[in-house]
């Protein structure tokens, strides 16, 4: 990943965004492209055209947080894109190339006592590059779908939302998704611009999908936040959660974990869901298509038709 290119395209990106209306400045004739001119972003920045041209161009050195506020300011950037440009200078800087140490493949055993003790909830551990580490036995249930698709390797939020047809079905809402997972992979890129791993899933999706390609060039970024998911599971049917996530600091990781409104249809069918996953045992059984195999269970009621 070219940190230079990053810079260049995630600011273009940015002030192609914003109109001249929206920020206040006359505007005059027609305009060759979309958004605010190099100009017009160093007037609102309060810095020269050349200074500005130069940060566009993906030269990001040296430059001091007083002018970071300024362009985020001049570009309206959230809190996630302020975070992606701050990290982007950092790379820039003279220690560009320390390395960050490798993300870890696998959990720590006090973080799975920690999710194995979450029983009532979906939850999971995943790493910057959407790795699924870790899950709880109600997680291993949500997420079968996509535990199925890696055939025994890591599951990968990003490989099976835009590698494999069944994510269309398993995410109630797959534009959204596919949105929330290439922005997250940006965040990443911003952070450690010299992850191998991150980079070459990055070149296998952007050479496989043309989804995930369009996505990649609009240069989006996100963080972790609450927020509803909905789920279209091949075992319960609609599940509509929200989501909670848990940064964990000393292993460089996300405990992500997943709850209900009381007294709802996904409540109930939360708790099918665990009736089910009560069958699984470690590995989810899968029928001859490799398909989450419909196991009744332990409770009053059969399992929801999936639509």
């Amino acid at each position: 990943m070219d940190s230079r290119t990053e810079v260049r395209e995630f600011l273009t990106s940015r002030r192609a965004r914003i109109s001249p209306q929206q920020a206040g400045l006359p505007s005059y004739g027609a305009r060759r492209v979309p958004g605010l001119r190099r100009a017009e972003v160093a007037q609102l920045a309060g810095i020269s055209v050349e200074y500005y041209s130069r940060l566009e161009r993906g030269d990001l050195s040296g430059v001091s947080d007083r002018v970071l506020d300024a362009l985020a300011r001049a570009l309206r950037l959230d809190d996630a894109e302020r975070t992606h440009l701050e990290d982007l200078a950092r790379a820039a800087g003279p220690v560009r190339r320390r390395r960050r140490r490798p993300t870890p493949q696998q959990v720590r055993p006090t973080v799975q006592r920690l999710l194995d003790a979450i029983t009532e909830a979906p939850a999971f551990v995943m790493n910057g590059r959407g790795d699924m580490l870790a899950t709880n036995a109600l997680g291993r249930a949500l997420y079968a779908p996509m535990i199925d698709a890696a055939r025994g390797g890591i599951p990968n939020h990003s490989r099976f939302t835009f590698l494999d047809p069944r994510s269309h079905r398993f995410w109630g809402d797959w534009e959204r998704a596919a949105n929330d997972i290439v922005a997250l992979l940006h965040a990443q890129a911003g952070r450690d611009p010299y992850d191998k791993d991150l980079a070459d899933l990055i070149g296998e999706l952007s050479t496989r999908s043309d989804d995930f390609r369009a996505r990649w060039a609009r240069h989006d970024v996100r963080q972790h936040h609450i927020g509803a998911r909905p789920f279209r599971h091949p075992v319960v049917g609609d599940l509509h959660l929200t989501c909670g996530s848990l940064e964990l600091t000393a292993d460089d990781l996300t405990l992500v974990a997943y709850g209900t409104e009381p007294g709802s249809d996904s409540e109930e069918r939360l708790r099918l869901l665990a009736g089910w996953a009560g069958t699984l045992g470690t590995t989810p059984r899968h029928d001859g298509r490799g398909r989450p195999r419909r196991v009744p269970p332990a409770s009053r009621a059969g399992p929801l038709d999936a639509r």
